[in-house]
C-alpha cells in the first residue's frame, strides 16, 4: 500500500491506496481559524500540523495493522515550480520522509496541485492524453494544460491577476458574518433564496481574470445593506462562474483542448459546477466533492503512477 500526505494552508490530511489503486481509508482534518479572521499566519499553519499529523495517524492505526506501506508520497510546495515555496508543506515532507526512511521504502515528492489533479482525474473517473485543468482554491487560480505520460507535465496558461476564486468568497463571507473557510457557508446562504441575485461586474481579458475590482462592489454594497446576504452570495457564485466561462473559452481557443477538468475547494460548489456544465456540457468534469478539496489522496495516488 502506499501513503499520502498533505500539510496545506488550511488542512492537514492523510489517506492511504492499495496496489491497485482503490482507496483504503483517509482522515482529514481542518486547522482552526478564529472566527472573523480571513486566514492564518503560516507559523500558526505549521504549529497545527505537527500538532494534527499524530492524531490523524493514531486515528488510522488499526486499519493499518499487519499491511506492508512500500511507497510514502508528500506534497512539498504549492505548484510544479521553480520557487514555489510555502512553509506549511515542510510538515507533510519532513513527517514523509521519515517515515520512508524508517521503513526503507521510496519518498515520492510532488506538488499540492499535482495531488489535486491525480484526486480530480481519479474521483472523476477520466483517462485523457491532454486536457484543460482549472485549479481554483483559496490559495490558487489557475487554468492549466495537462498532459499524462511517463510523467505529469504542467503548462499554466493563466488565472487571476489579484485575488483567487477562494479569496473573493472568504473576503465576502467574512464581511457577511460567515466562518472562514467561507466556502460552504456562502453556498449555503445563496441557495437559502429566491430572490434576484447581485449584479456583480466581470473582469476578464483573455486569459486573465481579476476579482479585486467585483471585491470591492461587493464590499460597497454590503456596507450600504441595499440587498440581503443570500442576493449577494449568489450574486458572488455568478460572477465566479462566468468569469471561469469566458476563461475556458479562451483556453480552448488558444490551445485547441476541449476536455476539462475542475480540481479545488471552489469545484465543489454546486451553483458553479452547474453553470459551467450547462455552458459547457459534457466536456467540462468536476472532480467528486468529496476530493475536490484539499486530501491526500492525490498524493498517494501520484506516487503509485510516477514514483520510479
Amino acid at each position: 500500500m502506499i501513503l499520502g500526505l498533505d500539510t496545506s494552508c488550511y488542512t492537514t490530511s492523510l489517506a492511504v491506496i492499495d496496489d491497485r489503486g482503490f482507496l483504503l481509508c483517509e482522515e482529514r482534518k481542518l486547522l482552526d481559524v478564529p472566527l472573523g479572521s480571513c486566514g492564518l499566519r503560516q507559523s500558526e499553519g505549521v504549529f497545527q500540523h505537527v500538532r494534527n499529523v499524530p492524531i490523524l495517524f493514531e486515528r488510522l492505526k488499526e486499519k493499518l495493522l499487519g499491511r506492508e506501506i512500500k511507497a510514502v508520497s508528500a506534497s512539498v510546495c504549492p505548484r510544479p515550480a521553480a520557487g514555489s515555496y510555502m512553509p506549511v508543506f515542510t510538515v507533510g515532507e519532513s513527517y514523509g520522509r521519515t517515515l520512508a526512511s524508517v521503513l526503507c521504502v521510496p519518498f515520492c515528492p510532488l506538488s499540492h496541485q499535482e495531488a489535486h489533479l491525480m484526486a480530480g482525474i481519479w474521483s472523476a473517473g477520466v483517462d485523457w492524453g491532454s486536457f484543460l485543468a482549472v485549479h481554483i482554491s483559496g490559495g490558487t487560480t489557475d487554468i492549466l494544460s495537462v498532459t499524462m505520460s511517463d510523467k505529469m507535465l504542467i503548462q499554466d496558461l493563466g488565472g487571476s491577476a489579484d485575488l483567487h476564486v477562494g479569496q473573493f468568497i472568504d473576503r465576502v463571507g467574512v464581511r457577511l458574518g460567515l466562518p472562514f473557510p467561507a466556502g460552504p457557508a456562502l453556498e449555503a446562504l445563496a441557495g437559502s433564496t429566491d430572490e434576484d441575485m447581485l449584479d456583480i461586474p466581470v473582469s476578464v481579458s483573455a486569459l486573465n481574470m481579476s476579482f479585486s475590482g467585483p471585491e470591492s462592489h461587493v464590499r460597497r454594497v454590503v456596507d450600504q445593506r441595499k440587498h440581503s446576504p443570500a442576493a449577494v452570495a449568489r450574486g458572488v457564485e455568478r460572477c465566479i462562474a462566468e468569469s471561469l466561462c469566458r476563461l475556458i473559452d479562451e483556453a480552448k481557443r488558444q490551445t485547441g483542448l476541449q476536455n476539462i477538468l475542475f480540481v479545488g475547494g471552489v469545484a465543489a460548489n454546486s451553483y458553479i459546477s452547474s453553470y459551467i456544465m450547462e455552458r459547457f456540457g459534457p466536456e467540462a468534469t468536476f472532480a467528486d466533492p468529496r476530493y475536490a478539496g484539499d486530501n491526500a489522496v492525490g498524493a498517494a495516488l501520484y506516487a503509485k503512477r510516477f514514483r520510479q
